[in-house]
């Protein structure tokens, strides 16, 4: 049996391996496109639609400031723009900053208001509150700690018009503005990169896979109402809503050059919270519509549900198996030592153990290849301290993956079973 398990879990590491490979290779293969592609920035915005920012707010006077100045300044015609901040909840100053900022006399001709909040829902119902008041045919949203490039919502937008009709919404590419901070921020900073420079390029290009993020992207108003708003019961209401819009036939496209800056975690504490959170969202998001693989829905909707099945449920429970049997068997092998007699429970064939090695070897290999390859697609990226940091955070950050996607999905269990309702945890900030 234990023979079995093992075996089943070297075949799932190279699965996993070869999966890689194919995003790595579809990155490639879009860097390379973009390459050839001229920069084009939008100057008439003419025939661009009307747009409602969207900015959830609990308690963000530490942030909060700095985010309208950067969305108040955003290269996009001021007659075509609504922002709305919505206080939510707030004990803070929150509100009281953000009339300061649009009271100075550069923002005296942008529409902005500050939408004051006590409901229930977290981020979701903050989102669905201010919709009623959203006047623009397509919504962008963007967290309370985001400083979008000047010309993000015009490249998002200017993705949006290439196909008007058959994309629902479309999203950019957000970066660490404290990646230098600490160790944590550090790796953060490259599995951002990571993600967004080969697994969301790859899975864009090859199968026109996209998925939204918390921030910085924008989606049709007429989307959001159809599908009945934010789900106030999802943690991550970005993975819920994706869902959703690719039910209805729509795609969710990447602008590769609409940039957004986003404050990360700086303390381990504050990180386990939040990615627990995420984690525990997308196995809500993946038990909600998992009968989605056996019906007629979009085969887009069965890979997206695969690669999130794969990712938090196969490959982990592989990877956790064969670390228990090798971890396992160097225990006994040092005991044996001094003690002859101790034989390990998990007993294999020698060729066995090479498969394993070497499957190990080649996932550790792509691992530090796919960041390094995303660096080096990122300006100023590409450093030998980025590159050291990338073979060191496989037996550090990547692990602290598994170990709370573990406590996540039990979480998850423990609240269906005693019907605990998880509270929505706002991610803390940092001056």
């Amino acid at each position: 049996m234990a023979e079995l398990l093992l075996l089943l879990a070297i075949i799932s590491i190279w699965i996993a391996v070869f999966e890689s490979a194919v995003i790595m290779l579809g990155a490639i293969r879009f860097v390379f496109r973009q390459s050839k592609k001229e920069l084009v920035i939008p100057a008439n915005m003419e025939s661009y639609p009307t747009v409602t920012v969207l900015v959830p707010a609990h308690n963000e006077e530490l942030v909060i400031s700095a985010t309208v100045e950067h969305i108040l300044q955003l290269n996009y015609p001021v007659e075509k723009l609504q922002v709305i901040v919505i206080a939510d909840n707030c004990t803070d100053r929150t509100a009281e900053m953000v009339r300061a900022v649009h009271a100075r006399p550069e923002f005296a001709q942008h529409h902005l208001q500050v939408m004051e909040r006590t409901g229930t829902g977290g981020k979701s119902g903050a989102l669905n509150d201010a919709l009623r008041l959203a006047t623009g045919e397509w919504l962008c949203i963007y967290d309370a700690d985001a400083a979008p490039e000047k010309n993000a919502l015009a490249f998002l937008m200017q993705k949006a018009m290439e196909q008007p009709e058959r994309y629902g919404a479309v999203f950019g590419r957000n970066k660490a503005r404290n990646r230098d901070q600490n160790f944590l921020t550090q790796c953060i900073n490259l599995e951002l990169v990571t993600m967004h420079r080969v697994y969301h390029t790859g899975l864009w290009e090859l199968f026109q896979l996209g998925s939204i993020p918390g921030t910085n992207f924008i989606v049709k108003r007429s989307l959001i109402e159809e599908v009945g708003g934010w789900d106030e019961e999802s943690l991550t209401e970005d993975t819920a809503i994706s869902f959703e819009i690719l039910k209805r036939g729509q795609l969710i496209a990447l602008a590769p050059r609409a940039e957004a800056y986003q404050q990360e975690p700086e303390k381990l504490g504050v990180y386990i919270k939040q990615r627990k959170r995420w984690a525990m969202g997308n196995y809500q998001s993946i038990f909600g519509n998992i009968t989605h693989l056996f019906d007629g829905t979009s085969w887009r909707i069965k890979l997206k549900l695969l690669y999130y099945a794969a990712s938090y449920f196969w490959f982990m429970v592989a990877i956790i198996v064969s670390d228990i049997i090798f971890v396992t068997n160097l225990v006994y092998k040092i005991i044996s030592l001094f003690h002859p007699e101790v034989v390990s429970p998990f007993q294999f064939a020698e060729d066995i153990y090479v498969y394993l090695v070497v499957a190990w070897a080649l996932m550790y290999y792509l691992y530090v290849l796919q960041i390094n390859l995303a660096l080096a697609s990122d300006i100023g990226q590409s450093t030998t301290r980025n590159f050291v940091l990338s073979c060191l955070s496989y037996f550090t950050y990547a692990q602290l993956f598994i170990i709370i996607s573990v406590q996540a999905f039990f979480g998850l269990l423990m609240d269906k079973v005693t019907r605990r309702k998880r509270k929505w945890y706002k991610t803390q900030r940092f001056t």
